[in-house]
């Protein structure tokens, strides 16, 4: 599984940084993906932190 966050939509809500900090942090205002492939322990994690994002800025294959 890989993890993305659309820079030109996320709004810096650190949200996804809180629910799955081993994937997502923040560069400057906007949040990044930093791990791919997502290690498979941590799915789970990166998933929901995509379903709550508030704008649907984060992208999961």
């Amino acid at each position: 599984m890989t993890a993305r966050v659309d820079p030109n939509i996320c709004i810096g809500c650190t949200l996804c940084t809180q629910i799955c900090p081993q994937v997502f942090r923040m560069e400057g205002d906007k949040a990044a993906a930093f791990i791919n492939p997502v290690p498979k322990d941590i799915e789970d994690a990166c998933r929901q932190a995509a379903d709550d994002c508030p704008v649907t800025a984060i992208f999961v294959e």
